[in-house]
């Protein structure tokens, strides 16, 4: 055969009747160009030699099935496969010729053969078998074997392409909470069942639910997400579930909505309590039935697909007060997860700052600038209010600004963390009086053992600190030990 590499097929006859060596050669002389029989041999244990000794270079095994010697039929096709899983095996055989077995040739195949023929009767000495046929198969057989090599590349690389998305969407994090969350992330991305996602915003709800989708059947499958929040409200339903040409003034052409483009992959539904109610409506049938309406469509469209949503609000409250539908806030909920706010995962603060201190640092091709340790203080002592985001483009500023050494003065810049202090705990008032309402003086007097407090912890002495504070060392020793400091 001549191939996109113009090669002929490589053949191995393992057939021990001179008879029948001569009908197979003379079968396939016919198509020489294309067919070459390499090696013959006259028993399994050589044939099997050939196959090891000569690895991927056999195209095609014509195997006689009654071959002499302890080693035949289906347990030497299996021994075959084992060596060489590309191989192609054509069996020829007189055990068919007055039967039609239909287990026989199960057999085969399930061993691994590609394909079998009865051999002509010994008074027929041209040929082994109708010669187009029998070259045919051959040729088939070769195409086969390009094929599987062609997808076992393919597999390789969407295998790959998956790990290497699996390893830029990887969670960070080795706090407890961190590590239960990959646990059930394992767990659930076993299961088919809908999964919503709860928690402030910044936390990483949609790379959560990226690692469901890739660590799952659907991996290979297209994995869509969608703000709802983002789509203005007349807008939803054409973009979910798309519409047909002419459904309505403007629709020149059938667009296709993101269920359909998601068929049998994950569709991720961000900001889900965002959804209008009668986009609310149309989600649960796609939930009950697996069908969606387009607009315009008379008939419904199946679709295969697993909804992953979020929101950062309280969708209990949501149901409660009528503005999300309680029947679609149980079928999304079948699974719920919660995530952790940064400022609760502890030392998971400075392990991912120093994470996208690297990655920044590669992006401007620098090395990651050092860090004091009181600056990494002020980090983990820090509220967080955007969480994970926030952290990440604060890493980013300090790179881009800091490009050798990080210091105290420079995290608490306004320029890279606005106002830290205050965003150290957002209910500074609330923790202050606890609920009373406490005399000016009083009150003054708690923010200054705080404020007094967080200056200390990011200078080097306590006359670094009064000098921050504009005051005479000396005022600020008396001021200290007024507020029972020093």
């Amino acid at each position: 055969m001549t191939s996109g590499n113009n090669q002929a097929i490589k053949v191995l006859l393992v057939e021990d009747e001179d008879f029948d060596v001569a009908r197979v050669r003379k079968t396939v002389s016919l198509s020489s160009t294309r067919i070459q029989v390499e090696d013959i041999v006259s028993n399994g244990k050589s044939a099997l030699e050939k196959i090891r000794d000569n690895p991927d270079f056999y195209d095609v095994v014509i195997l006689d099935y009654q071959i002499s010697g302890g080693l035949r039929g289906e347990e030497l096709i299996q021994r075959m496969k084992e060596l060489d899983q590309f191989v192609q095996i054509v069996v020829i055989t007189k055990m068919t010729i007055n039967t039609t077995d239909f287990d026989f040739a199960n057999n085969l195949l399930k061993a691994g053969a590609y394909w079998y023929c009865t051999k002509y009767p010994g008074n027929i000495e041209d040929y082994v078998y109708q010669p187009t046929d029998f070259i045919l198969s051959i040729v088939n057989a070769c195409e086969r074997k390009k094929l599987e090599k062609q997808k076992l590349k393919s597999d390789k690389r969407l295998r790959q392409s998956n790990e290497s998305l699996l390893e830029s969407k990887r969670i960070i994090g080795e706090s407890k909470p961190m590590l239960q969350l990959n646990e059930v992330i394992e767990k659930y991305a076993k299961s088919e069942a809908n999964v919503l996602i709860s928690g402030a915003s910044g936390t990483g709800k949609e790379l959560v639910a990226w690692n469901i989708h890739l660590k799952s059947k659907r991996k290979y499958e297209k994995f869509i997400p969608i703000n709802c929040g983002s789509i203005p409200h007349e807008l939803v339903e054409s973009e979910l579930f798309g519409y047909e040409r002419g459904a309505f003034t403007g629709a020149m052409n059938t667009k296709a909505g993101l269920f359909e483009i998601a068929n049998n992959g994950t569709i991720f539904l961000d900001e889900v309590a965002e959804l209008p109610l009668q986009a609310q409506v149309k989600l649960l049938r796609v939930i009950q039935e697996g069908e969606i309406e387009k607009i315009g469509r008379k008939e419904s469209l199946s679709v295969n697909v697993r909804i992953i949503a979020a929101t950062n609000r309280n969708l209990t409250t949501e149901v409660n007060e009528g503005r999300f539908r309680e029947d679609l806030y149980y079928r999304l909920a079948v699974i719920p997860l919660d995530m952790i706010p940064l400022c609760k995962r502890g030392d998971d603060i400075l392990l991912l700052f120093n994470h996208f201190l690297e990655y920044f640092s590669r992006d401007v091709e620098i090395q990651p600038p050092s860090m004091d340790p009181k600056a990494k203080e002020i980090l983990m002592n820090y509220k967080w209010p955007g969480n994970v985001r926030e952290l990440r483009n604060v890493a980013q500023r300090l790179v881009l600004n800091c490009p050798e050494k990080i210091t105290a003065k420079d995290v608490t810049s306004h320029m890279i963390m606005r106002n830290p202090i205050a965003a150290k705990d957002e209910t500074v008032i609330d923790d202050l009086y606890s609920g009373q309402v406490l005399s000016l003086p009083e009150m003054e007097k708690m923010f200054r053992i705080r404020y007094f407090k967080y200056v200390r912890s990011i200078s080097s002495s306590d006359s670094n600190a009064a000098e921050k504070l504009g005051l005479a060392p000396s005022n600020f020793y008396r001021m200290l030990k007024e507020l029972g400091l020093k």
